[in-house]
């Protein structure tokens, strides 16, 4: 599976900008599957609106997967029916926008408006098993061990780590401790109040690196993974 992981420019609140941005990137990867980093598509704003998957900002990534015939995996603040609302991941293919997972482990002062998700995600693509996860999901081992357990192949997190974070450590560890390649999306420069540290990559299940973004928005990295 071609994947493509993309720590793209993020203009705080304009889900319009990002999402043409985040289309660009979709069709300039040439990939079959596109990972953005956590609240890729408002940056890590956590009074931004919530998105719905029929918002018509989004269409523009609808149509380039369409195009590409690609998936994109986006960050966005979303709402559901009931009116709680999470921080999410969002599944984009050319028919359309559905929510594939939504954040377990939030942090402070994330859990005074979100609610935490509540069901590790296993999403199948192609026959590979692709476990989900949002930035601090990934610092939990637990979170990890219990999306292999539910048969993930792959784990694919999308965070924000800043420069002072043990990003490599971590997602290596990750890797060798559930025997899985790991994906990481990880945002890079301004981010709402944060500042990102980019290094957006990919390790093998044995914890070394198969290739590595720097800490420059916009830099895209795409492998195949074995």
């Amino acid at each position: 599976m071609r994947i493509a992981v993309a720590q793209p420019p993020v203009v705080a609140y304009d889900v319009a900008a990002n999402a043409a941005t985040h289309a660009d990137t979709v069709r300039a990867s040439a990939a079959r599957l596109v990972v953005f980093p956590e609240l890729s598509l408002t940056g890590y704003n956590l009074d931004a609106p919530a998105l719905t998957c029929d918002d018509p900002r989004l269409a523009c990534i609808v149509a380039a997967c369409a195009d590409s015939g690609a998936y994109a995996l986006a960050g966005a603040p979303i709402a559901d029916a009931d009116g709680r609302e999470y921080i999410a991941l969002l599944l984009i293919d050319g028919s359309g926008v559905t929510v594939a997972y939504r954040k377990i482990h939030l942090h402070p002062p994330e859990d005074q408006r979100f609610t935490a998700g509540a069901e590790h995600v296993v999403l199948e693509l192609d026959g590979r098993r692709l476990g989900l996860a949002i930035c601090r999901d990934a610092s939990v081992p637990e979170h990890a061990a219990a999306t292999a357990a539910a048969g993930a192949e792959i784990y694919v997190a999308t965070t924000l780590n800043s420069a002072e974070d043990p990003r490599d450590e971590r997602m290596a560890a990750r890797a060798t401790a559930n025997g899985v390649p790991v994906v990481l999306a990880c945002g890079a420069g301004p981010a709402g109040p944060l500042t990102a540290a980019g290094g957006s990559g990919f390790w093998r299940p044995d914890g070394t690196v198969i290739a590595q973004a720097g800490a420059v928005p916009g830099e895209t990295v795409v492998t195949d993974l074995p």
